[in-house]
């Protein structure tokens, strides 16, 4: 598995628009994001990304949007070392919990030290034997020369990916800086294929510029990087920091990710069994139609959707058959199994309207 493209990493997700996931996962859509990297712990006891005041996990919803996009979604997780084994217990937790398709672990200043280095052996034994197929990156320092205690070694060989911070503070050369980075890194042992991350944001009277921005990207596929990422979304996209949003978005560097057509997505939060997940597909006035009756408003149909999975379909898993349709609508055949019964003869049809269900026709009958 090879990450290509444009990432960006999102620290607090309530300061991401909102963390509204459609409006998250259309602006990455039209950024021409290959990944995004939310962070999911901190430590050994933070489980990260909780809202402020509800205490609500609010990655699910977001990650399942971005998903249905195309759009990967890796976790990263900011560690000390004072507690390795607790550290990656609850990194593996929430990676396996919420269906990561990557893992980037963040050490810094607690990890510049020669006694760090049996923490960092322990932390990386710990997860990877949880997790032995997931990709994995270290994201730190740019330069290793100038950070020689830190135990490189003892991450990387372990890790997949090298994810380098090059953030150019106080300096207007990112090329550059690039190109001593990626020297210095593959001159480790091991070396690993590497990813760099760009500043977007500002320090003090210091700011990269949108042109500097896009030479960083630019640098960083001309010598042959598969993917390059930024830091952050939660800065870059405040209007302050537009040009430099603009410039990661402009920037061409394709991978041709599938998108999942509508059937697919509705089903796909269907299993979810979240109704407002679900209900976010659909229009403020949709209209959901059955052989029992007819709802309009996306609340009316989150409702619907709460009764369907406590009381007629219970922890139901579903499952298309058939579809054909194109432009604004959609038909589809479904299945479905469940602890109350089984539909076999699910058949549905959809009408679109800028990217949101307009109305649904839905026939079924559990057995």
């Amino acid at each position: 598995m090879t990450l290509r493209g444009k990432g960006l990493f999102i620290w607090q997700l309530w300061n991401c628009d909102g963390g509204d996931p459609e409006v998250i996962a259309a602006k990455a859509r039209a950024a021409g994001l290959s990944h995004v990297l939310i962070k999911i712990a901190d430590g050994d006891y933070w489980t990260y990304n909780l809202h402020p005041k509800t205490k609500v996990d609010l990655i699910p919803p977001v990650l399942q949007a971005l998903k249905e996009e195309g759009i990967e979604v890796w976790g990263w997780q900011y560690v000390r070392g004072r507690n390795p084994i607790g550290e990656a217990r609850l990194a593996i937790q929430r990676t396996k919990v919420l269906g990561m398709d990557g893992f980037v672990i963040d050490a810094e200043a607690e990890y510049q030290s020669t006694s760090k280095r049996a923490a960092a052996t322990r932390y990386m034994d710990e997860l990877r034997a949880a997790l032995p197929d997931l990709p994995i990156a270290l994201s730190t320092y740019r330069f290793p020369k100038l950070h020689r205690s830190f135990p490189y070694t003892e991450f990387l060989s372990r890790c997949d990916y090298a994810m380098p911070q090059v953030y150019y503070e106080q300096r207007h050369n990112p090329d550059t800086q690039l190109e001593i980075c990626v020297e210095q890194y593959m001159a480790l042992n091991p070396a690993r294929p590497i990813i760099p991350t760009a500043p977007l944001y500002g320090r003090g009277d210091w700011r990269p510029s949108a042109e500097e921005t896009t030479r960083f990207f630019a640098k960083a596929k001309e010598i042959g990087l598969s993917a390059a990422n930024g830091w952050s979304w939660d800065v870059s996209s405040r209007p302050a920091y537009n040009d430099l949003w603009s410039a990661v978005s402009e920037f061409d560097w394709p991978t041709d990710a599938p998108v999942a057509d509508m059937p697919e997505r509705l089903v796909g939060r269907l299993n979810q069994h979240d109704r407002d997940l679900v209900a976010g597909l659909y229009a403020e006035n949709a209209a959901h139609v059955t052989g029992e009756r007819t709802v309009f408003s996306r609340q009316a149909i989150a409702d619907w959707y709460g009764k369907l999975f406590h009381e007629v379909l219970p922890e139901g898993q579903f499952e298309i058959t058939g579809k054909a349709g194109s432009g604004s609508t959609r038909h589809y055949t479904w299945t479905a199994k469940s602890s109350r019964g089984q539909v076999i003869d699910g058949n549905d049809t959809l009408g679109l309207r800028e990217g949101k269900i307009q109305f649904h026709f839905s026939y079924f009958t559990v057995r």
